[in-house]
C-alpha cells in the first residue's frame, strides 16, 4: 500500500462519513494548504481547486474494498458518501504513520456548505497574490457565484482558525 493512500485513509478515519465529492476534494485541499501533508496535485478547475489525482486514489480504495462509495439520486443529481470500511480500519491497525491530529479541522470543515468550502479553497489557491488582490480574483473566476463582503470576511476568519492564527 502506497503512503499516500494510507494517508488518505487516516483522513477517512478522522472524518468517519463524507458526504459529497465535491466536499471530499475541498477539505484535503484546504487540509494540504494547512500544513497536513497531502501530496495530491491541484489545478483549478469549475469548482475551484480539484486534483484528478485525490479522484484515482479515492476509486483505488473503494476498489480495494477500504473504502466504501454509496451513491444516491437526489432531485437532478447524484450524491456520493465515502466511509472507511472495517477491512480498511484493520489495515490501519498496522500501518504506522505520522500525520498532525486533523479531527477538529475535519469535523468544522463538514459543518461548512460545499459553496462556502469552494469560496475557502479558491482563496487559499490565489495565496501567491498580494492580499489586496486575492478576493478581487476570487470574486472574478467566481463571479457566477456571487459571494457577499460577509462571506469573503467569514471565509478569511475560517482559513484563520484552521492555521491556528
Amino acid at each position: 500500500m502506497l503512503e499516500n493512500h494510507t494517508k488518505l485513509m487516516h483522513f477517512f478515519a478522522s472524518s468517519g462519513e463524507i458526504i459529497g465529492r465535491k466536499k471530499l476534494q475541498k477539505i484535503i485541499y484546504i487540509l494540504k494548504k494547512c500544513e497536513v501533508p497531502f501530496e495530491e496535485r491541484f489545478q483549478f478547475h469549475f469548482y475551484g481547486p480539484y486534483s484528478e489525482e485525490l479522484t484515482l486514489r479515492v476509486e483505488e480504495l473503494c476498489n480495494l474494498g477500504f473504502l466504501k462509495e454509496t451513491k444516491e439520486e437526489k432531485k437532478n443529481y447524484y450524491q456520493y458518501r465515502y466511509l472507511l470500511t472495517e477491512a480498511g480500519r484493520r489495515f490501519l491497525d498496522h500501518y504506522h504513520l505520522e500525520l498532525p491530529e486533523m479531527g477538529e479541522q475535519i469535523a468544522e470543515m463538514k459543518e461548512r456548505s460545499s459553496r462556502f468550502l469552494e469560496l475557502v479553497s479558491t482563496i487559499l489557491y490565489f495565496e501567491y497574490l498580494p492580499h489586496g488582490e486575492i478576493n478581487e480574483k476570487v470574486l472574478s473566476v467566481k463571479s457566477k457565484q456571487n459571494y457577499t463582503d460577509e462571506e469573503m470576511t467569514d471565509a478569511w476568519e475560517f482559513i484563520r482558525k484552521m492555521r491556528g492564527e
